[in-house]
């Protein structure tokens, strides 16, 4: 029987750049089963993770990173936001 995935992706900004321990223990968080992908930007100070969201949820993401050590600021949106329409052009 296949098992249906679906897979979310949470970006967070963090802090203060994580310290030799919490990379350590970011890398534990990869283990954790239903995480699939971990990317850290320390140019941006961002975090992605992609997993499973019928394994575990953004919540239990957070706090997993969280006890890690990771300094989480916020919550990221993954993509910009759509551009207003164009204001209608005036007859003069």
């Amino acid at each position: 029987m296949i098992e249906a995935m679906t897979q979310l992706d949470v970006l967070y900004r963090y802090g203060v750049s994580p310290t030799e321990a919490s990379v350590m223990a970011m890398a534990k968080v990869r283990e954790v089963y239903g995480v699939r992908h971990m990317a850290l930007d320390e140019a941006k100070k961002t975090v992605r993770i992609e997993y499973d969201a019928t394994r575990l949820t953004e919540a239990v993401i957070h706090q997993l990173l969280r006890r890690a050590g990771l300094d989480i600021v916020e919550t990221m949106p993954m993509f910009a936001p759509p551009l207003p329409p164009p204001e209608p052009a005036t007859a003069s």
